[in-house]
């Protein structure tokens, strides 16, 4: 069983008599309909319905943790506390540092000792375990392979914060994204691209028969801009799309290139997006 700590995780605790509320009407996750031990992915949005922050989240007592880029914790914690406003709400950093993830056999019995499972691996059929601290030693790179493997995205790696629609990283089918729960910050905007099926840009896995280039190169059509290049492991990687402008190459047979690098490009199975072949059936 792997077990992979990352280093670069950082923990907040949400309490209080009105911490479910003040986060419902806040995030995008449904933390209402969170089953005990699961960890659920969610972001905080702008107005404009970007990705301000983005996170996992579970409960934890009668309050939620949230795990989030180290980078990001500070000012998640400060926006949090510029809403709280005069609800009845503790925001704290906790002690711990980091996170380790397991998965593969025996990862059942991390979830038994205080882990809870992640839900974007869960769809995908795979058990992993998110667990606060340092547990294991396995390299990190497994842990990207995996996530790379199965379309699972990262900010900073594979997009950057207050440039994503959560439809462009699959929140819509990972479970982070709700449209039933009603107002929350930036909702008018993603509940609008649901409705009108405005949703262009996904994420794709990649493949090419040599190593990738470098993350952030731009992936193109007959010489128009398609994407870009995102997490990268040897000849494998992420990208977001547009999906339109790729099934058209796709169905024309024109090569989809990152750089000078052919590339291969499929959507996750999980998400059960297929290619449109051209802008008019492009669908979210």
């Amino acid at each position: 069983m792997p077990a992979v700590f990352l280093k670069d995780r950082s923990l907040l605790s949400v309490s209080g008599a009105e911490a479910q509320s003040f986060l419902q009407n806040l995030i995008t996750t449904d933390i209402i309909s969170l089953e005990a031990g699961e960890a659920r992915p969610g972001a905080l949005l702008t107005p404009q319905g970007k990705i301000l922050f983005d996170f996992m989240i579970w409960q934890e007592g009668d309050g939620y943790t949230i795990e989030t880029d180290a980078g990001q914790r500070d000012g998640l914690l400060k926006r949090l506390t510029m809403y709280k406003l005069r609800a009845a709400v503790t925001l704290a950093p906790r002690a711990e540092d980091g996170v380790t993830v397991s998965w593969g056999e025996g990862a059942e019995g991390v979830r038994d000792s205080h882990g809870v499972w992640d839900s974007r691996f869960a769809k995908a059929g795979v058990t992993l375990i998110r667990q606060p601290g340092k547990h294991g030693d396995g390299e990190e790179a497994l842990y990207h392979a995996l996530r790379i493997a199965h379309g699972i995205v990262t900010s900073g790696q594979d997009f950057a914060l207050q440039d994503a629609f959560p439809h462009d990283v699959l929140m819509d089918f990972n479970g982070g994204l709700s449209f039933r729960k009603g107002c929350y910050v930036g909702q008018e905007v993603v509940s609008r691209m649901q409705h009108r099926g405005t949703a262009r840009r996904r994420v794709v896995t990649v493949s090419a028969a040599t190593a990738l280039p470098e993350t952030g190169t731009e992936i193109s059509a007959a010489g128009k801009p398609v994407g870009t290049l995102g997490s990268v492991e040897g000849d494998h990687g992420l990208a977001i799309v547009r999906i339109d402008r790729a099934g058209a190459a796709i169905a024309a047979g024109t090569p989809l290139l990152a750089g000078e690098t052919p590339l291969s490009l499929v959507l996750p199975q999980w998400s059960g997006l297929v290619f449109p072949t051209s802008a008019d059936e492009a669908s979210a």
